[in-house]
């Protein structure tokens, strides 16, 4: 097959500019091939630069994520930061980067833009922790920080990720005025770079594991647990071993196979722990061992899985139940009336009530830690205390050390309850119960719907535009009581009257049901999948058995899921 002229010059300056012996190959290997479809694919434009940074499966081209699109990235983000931040220069960027493939030389690059742009360069020399990174940038009073991470994403894929000085990732206008000086770059020879460099020390580590200590409730609880561990070929092993030991649990065992950073992952096909099969070897190891507490992390441990040996058996808790535990224990074990919680709108309706129970304030926010963090810092200047925060993604944020999710400390104050409900004769189970007969027994579901490519992008969009158009008005048996779009910020009543939403603007539709259910709608922002939750509220009687209020949730859920699908055409 003959390539297009035109795509064919393309490719070729994009070559003569790449310094990656690597992707240069790769793309002229597709020219020899005559693989043109391939090469459209990759020359489509450049890898868009959002709220959640860059993120693409590696690869030659300017839609891939490779060391060209980086070194551009960096150029954008320094000069942004330039203009935005009158000290940046002095105060510098801190620089991370994971085990996967790639990660070291795209960090090494991306340092040495910011140090040729005049802006210190802040290194970890080593494999770190996305918590850590974050951490670090508050530590060292950076003016940013960015890791280069894909996060849970399969081994062909990477990322960077961008945080802002206030510690959190950045969210509007931030994202639009790096990617507008990420496209006035001109050539990749324009971009001045430098070896500069100050690397950060152990000590950053120790001050982040000093803070991740001070988080348990009560460490006085007996810490005689038996824990298993797994870190998904990932950088968090170490970390959480170090946060457990400093807790006095030493009964800790990991998975042998996993524990080192390896960003082939040649034992899960996809490295996150919500996809089935990526907690088998961990189940493995607890049973072997006989653990009372299983806990994985994501490659880069900013999120955090769990499950609880309980009268004999393995008990998976879903990122909704650990998230709603943790606030819970959190709250009950502290006080005060400025505290506050937040977490994602696709997060559980549990959060809400549990800080109704205890009558703070409680906030929703769009997906993802960065309107979390960024929302709670406004409410902080108003004189609020953010004591939890989450999504229901597996990912959490105990207190202020960390202004992004932190599967390290949310793993070390989880074996603080487990150890706290042990020295009480009761479990992590026994203790989801007493939560939910004090707050409401809260059920949940997600569907997600894999829609890959531009086709897929198609069927995501005509899904969308059908719920608005013809939203569903019972589901499950049920009245729809209202309907909230994102997009327009508006809420529709039953009646036909509106009222307006206080969110941003989102591709996001909210339909509540009778009863206080609710069901939700979504495109994913970092995977081409359309993403459903669902969420039931049922009162537990007294003196009922819980399994039977679970049966009845279950029911109601089940019939609102079935009903949702079919109505949407997405059975």
């Amino acid at each position: 097959m003959t390539i297009d002229d035109t795509l064919r010059a393309e490719v070729e300056a994009w070559m003569a500019e790449d310094p990656d012996e690597d992707t240069r190959a790769e793309l002229e290997a597709l020219l020899e091939a005559g693989d043109e479809a391939e090469l459209r694919d990759r020359f489509r434009g450049m890898l868009s630069f959002g709220t959640a940074g860059l993120r693409g499966l590696l690869g030659g081209g300017p839609n891939r994520m490779n060391r060209a699109v980086v070194l551009r990235a960096t150029a954008g983000f320094c000069a942004h930061l330039k203009a935005s931040v009158p000290d940046a220069a002095e105060r510098g960027v801190v620089i991370g980067f994971d085990g996967r493939r790639k990660s070291r030389v795209l960090a090494n690059d991306a340092a040495s833009v910011i140090a040729g742009m005049g802006l210190k360069a802040l290194v970890f020399e080593e494999v770190a922790p996305t918590p850590l990174v974050a951490f670090a940038l508050l530590d060292q009073k950076a003016a940013g920080a960015l890791v280069i991470t894909a996060s849970h994403n399969p081994p062909d894929y990477n990322g960077y990720k961008v945080f802002w000085e206030n510690g959190a990732q950045i969210i509007p206008p931030h994202d639009a005025a790096i990617a507008e000086a990420i496209g006035a770059v001109e050539s990749l020879a324009s971009i001045p770079r430098s070896d500069a460099r100050t690397v950060l020390g152990d000590d950053v580590a120790d001050r982040y594991l000093a803070g991740v200590k001070a988080l348990a409730q009560h460490p006085e609880s007996p810490r005689d647990l038996t824990i298993a561990h797994t870190a998904l070929h990932g950088v968090g092993a170490p970390y959480v071993r170090r946060a457990l030991a400093d807790a006095g649990f030493e009964a800790v065992h990991e998975v042998a196979s996993q524990r080192e950073p390896d960003g082939t992952f040649p034992t899960v096909a996809f490295p996150n722990p919500e996809e089935k099969g990526a907690m088998d070897a961990v189940g493995a190891l607890a049973k072997e061992v006989g653990a009372d507490l299983v806990l994985a992390n994501d490659p880069d441990a900013d999120r955090l899985a769990v499950e609880v040996l309980h009268e004999g058996a393995y008990v998976r808790l879903t990122g909704n139940e650990i998230g709603c535990l943790l606030a819970a224990y959190l709250l009950e074990e502290g006080s005060g009336a400025n505290r506050l919680v937040v977490e994602s709108v696709v997060s559980s309706p549990m959060l809400l009530s549990i800080a109704k129970g205890h009558g703070i304030r409680a906030e929703q926010t769009l997906t993802g830690h960065k309107w979390i963090q960024n929302r709670a810092l406004e409410l902080e200047a108003e004189g609020l205390e953010l004591v939890f925060g989450y999504e229901e993604a597996l990912g959490y944020a105990c207190g202020t050390l960390v202004r992004d999710k932190d599967g390290i400390s949310a793993a070390a104050v989880m074996a603080d309850l487990a150890a706290h409900c042990r020295a009480r004769g009761k479990t992590v189970i026994d203790y989801r119960e007493e939560a939910w007969r004090r707050y409401g027994l809260y059920l949940s579901d997600q569907v997600s719907l894999v829609l890959p490519g531009t086709e897929g992008a198609a069927q995501i969009q005509a899904l969308m535009v059908r719920a608005r158009k013809e939203p569903p008005t019972t589901l499950g048996g049920l009245a729809v009581t209202a309907v909230q779009d994102f997009e327009t910020r508006t809420r529709t009543l039953a009646d036909g009257s509106t009222e307006p939403l206080t969110f941003p603007a989102a591709n996001v539709v909210v339909f509540e049901v009778e009863g206080g259910h609710r069901a939700m709608l979504r495109p994913s922002g970092t995977e081409p999948k359309l993403k459903m939750y669902f969420d039931v509220r049922v009162d537990v009687a007294d003196g009922e058995a819980i399994a039977a209020a679970q049966a009845r949730g279950n029911d109601t859920l089940a019939g609102i899921v079935g009903d949702f699908r079919e109505q949407l055409g997405a059975s």
